[in-house]
């Protein structure tokens, strides 16, 4: 009988990428949960980076240690997760020896900055996005995919990305 490979997904990028968005649909169409790493932030991590103040990687720790619980939680069940996860040192950290598969949504800067304009109720503005666009570390262990695309043919690549 053929083993089932159960994906453990860490959808990822700079703020206005697209990771929740396109995070749920992939966890559809993988069956598997979805979790929006936003959701792990404490209230006044939220207050300062909608304050458009980044946070430091002594204050992002904590929130990587409960998103890599989450991760091995889910690690039989499968689960995608949205989470900017930047650096290389903060996607060692998320993993922490599991499987995990980083998939970067990536568009040009004025699409994400116009995105972020767009949106609201979000924590995470445009005043975020350069220096986030200054910590973004792509290496060897993410697969990379145009965010900048339309959201489902996004999601499709994204999927054929995981084979």
């Amino acid at each position: 009988m053929p083993t089932v490979v159960v994906p453990t997904v860490v959808v990822m990028g700079v703020a206005g990428s697209g990771k929740t968005t396109v995070g749920r649909l992939l966890a559809a169409r993988l069956g598997v949960s979805f979790v929006d790493g936003d959701d792990a932030h404490t209230e006044a991590a939220k207050r300062q980076m909608a304050e458009g103040v980044p946070l430091t990687d002594e204050q992002r720790v904590p929130w990587l240690d409960r998103l890599h619980r989450v991760l091995r939680d889910h690690a039989a069940s499968g689960v995608v997760l949205a989470c900017s996860a930047l650096t290389t040192a903060a996607r060692r950290r998320l993993a922490g020896g599991l499987p995990v598969r980083f998939l970067a949504l990536v568009a040009p800067s004025d699409v994400l900055a116009a995105r972020l304009r767009d949106r609201s109720g979000h924590f995470a503005g445009a005043d975020l996005l350069a220096s986030q666009l200054a910590t973004l570390e792509l290496d060897d262990t993410v697969t990379t995919v145009d965010g900048s695309l339309p959201v489902d043919e996004v999601v499709e690549a994204a999927e054929r990305a995981l084979v």
